[in-house]
């Protein structure tokens, strides 16, 4: 099976991925609901990270080092960055704080000096603000962004025709990789009966406010 679809599965299995009926943050009623937090112990985080180190390689983005944007992206930097040393590339990462720390070493950077092409990792992109804070950080040290690596990508519009995921490769002119997408969501539940019950919600959503990949 692809690995799209291994993590499709796996992300169900976990509940992470999840079929009903959700609010979104932009007020629409979305028959799925994925939250990356519930990633929550050690096997499940280490699955992930080995999607993310296979959607790499997948990507075919260069890039010299991880960094993860604070909260969510300090474990799953971590993480990503053991899961690509053991498949025998060793990157070096680092984060920020929310807060510049004034006192020990100081700044808001924490691991490896932000230096050459640097691919940023979160788990979704939203409103792309972790994005457009992570290319300021990561410029401002004189260095490259180089792309973004997120779990999933919803593919549906923003507030104008493009999705988050493609205003962030419009505005930056980075390349966004995603583990899967709503495509691979939809691919799923074709070859899986037992979620047959959710296909023509899914289908309309995506018929509704879905973009072309």
């Amino acid at each position: 099976m692809d690995f799209r679809q291994d993590f499709i599965e796996f992300a169900l299995g976990c509940k992470v991925l999840r079929f009903g009926e959700f609010t979104t943050k932009a007020g629409r009623l979305s028959p799925y609901f994925f939250n990356a937090g519930l990633f929550n112990d050690g096997d499940s985080l280490s699955r992930l990270a080995e999607f993310y180190a296979k959607a790499t390689e997948a990507g075919s983005v260069p890039f010299d080092m991880l960094f993860g944007p604070a909260y969510k992206g300090i474990p799953l930097v971590a993480a990503i960055a053991i899961a690509l040393a053991q498949r025998g590339q060793n990157f070096p990462f680092a984060y920020n704080r929310k807060e510049a720390k004034d006192h020990g070493e100081g700044g808001s950077i924490v691991g490896a000096p932000l230096s050459g092409r640097v691919l940023i990792v979160d788990d979704v992109i939203s409103a792309g603000t972790s994005v457009r804070e992570s290319v300021e950080l990561i410029r401002a040290a004189g260095a490259t962004p180089a792309g973004v690596l997120i779990a999933l990508d919803r593919q549906e519009r923003g507030l104008g025709d493009l999705s988050a995921v493609q205003e962030v490769q419009r505005d930056y002119n980075i390349p966004v990789i995603a583990v899967a997408g709503l495509g691979d969501l939809m691919a799923f539940i074709e070859h899986h009966p037992e979620f047959a019950a959710h296909r023509a919600a899914v289908a309309a959503y995506r018929t509704k406010y879905g973009v072309a990949s």
